[in-house]
């Protein structure tokens, strides 16, 4: 189901878009009609919406490649997908991506031959194997190698005494009168 997403959202683009069009002020050549608003042209004048020019004359086929490309890494950029970027590499790629849609191959058949010709690096999920374990596998060894340590390092402070510690700080306020007060404990008189 996730596969047909973006074919869907490009037939309702591609069927919905002749239904926003706004209608265009009538030529100058065009005589007007006796029903027809004032001839003030200044207050007739309508914006015109731009309209979006389809790449692909077959909008599924360009779904298609903006799908596959949005799961590509761009080899200039490396921090945007193929789709997003605008590098020229980049504009190459969805294009060779485009004719290979439209000679009949298929999805996986354009990734197989992105990562045979580039690696598993275009990829951004890339497979689980033995090259690819340690992106997989490492921020879970970092957070548990994080975690034993913090284990140990609490474990060991709570075994030790309290002298091993420094002493909280004094403040201005709360500094005894003379030094025989300070190592008094709190509570009794000197």
């Amino acid at each position: 189901m996730a596969d047909l997403r973006p074919l869907l959202f490009a037939a309702v683009i591609a069927f919905a878009l002749p239904a926003f069009a706004v209608d265009a002020p009538a030529p100058a050549s065009a005589p007007a009609s006796a029903s027809s608003a004032p001839s003030d042209t200044s207050a007739t004048v309508r914006f015109q919406a731009p309209t979006a020019t389809l790449t692909a004359a077959d909008p599924a086929l360009e779904a298609r490649m903006l799908a596959i490309t949005g799961e590509l890494r761009c080899l200039v950029c490396q921090n945007q997908t193929i789709a997003d970027s605008h590098a020229d590499l980049a504009v190459d790629l969805r294009q060779q991506v485009r004719e290979m849609l439209a000679r009949g191959l298929t999805d996986d058949q354009v990734r197989r031959y992105m990562t045979d010709r580039y690696g598993d690096f275009v990829l951004y999920r890339p497979p689980l194997k033995g090259t690819t374990a340690v992106l997989w596998l490492g921020p879970a060894l970092l957070l548990a190698v994080a975690l034993t340590a913090l284990a140990i390092v609490i474990r060991r402070r709570s075994r030790l005494a309290d002298d091993h510690f420094e002493p909280d700080p004094v403040f201005e306020g709360d500094a005894p009168a003379n030094a025989t007060d300070r190592l008094s404990p709190p509570g009794t008189l000197a």
